[in-house]
């Protein structure tokens, strides 16, 4: 039997996590979660087993555009993809989230079946 994928959501917003993990859980996927950029970060650090990352863009501290450039430029962790999940869905949001280094871009309210394609697609 095929392991489940890893999936590591980077939200600000527990509301906005247990309701992906509860989605991600009745697709097969195990997930974690963290409410920061900086504690996403550690758990990449930590857990060579992360697959994907969905992130949210908007958060406190480290916003998701600068997240994404640490993912990218690490050597440890750089070849994960990082899905951005966000409700920023005003012209020219998806182009600013794929220059940062985003593989894909999902908008808020998240189309789940779209969500399950673009992971499925990337990982």
């Amino acid at each position: 039997m095929k392991k489940a994928k890893l999936v590591l959501i980077i939200d600000d917003d527990n509301r906005n996590i247990f309701a992906l993990r509860l989605a991600l859980k009745s697709r097969g996927y195990q997930s974690l979660s963290c409410n920061s950029a900086q504690e996403g970060l550690e758990l990449l650090d930590k857990n060579s087993d992360i697959e994907i990352v969905l992130m949210d863009m908007m958060m406190p501290d480290m916003d998701g555009y600068e997240a994404i450039q640490v993912i990218g430029a690490s050597k440890t962790y750089g070849h994960i993809p990082v899905i951005a999940v966000t409700a920023q869905a005003m012209q020219g949001d998806r182009e600013k989230c794929l220059e940062a280094g985003a593989r894909a871009y999902v908008p808020k309210p998240i189309d789940l079946d779209l969500l399950i394609r673009i992971i499925e697609q990337n990982s």
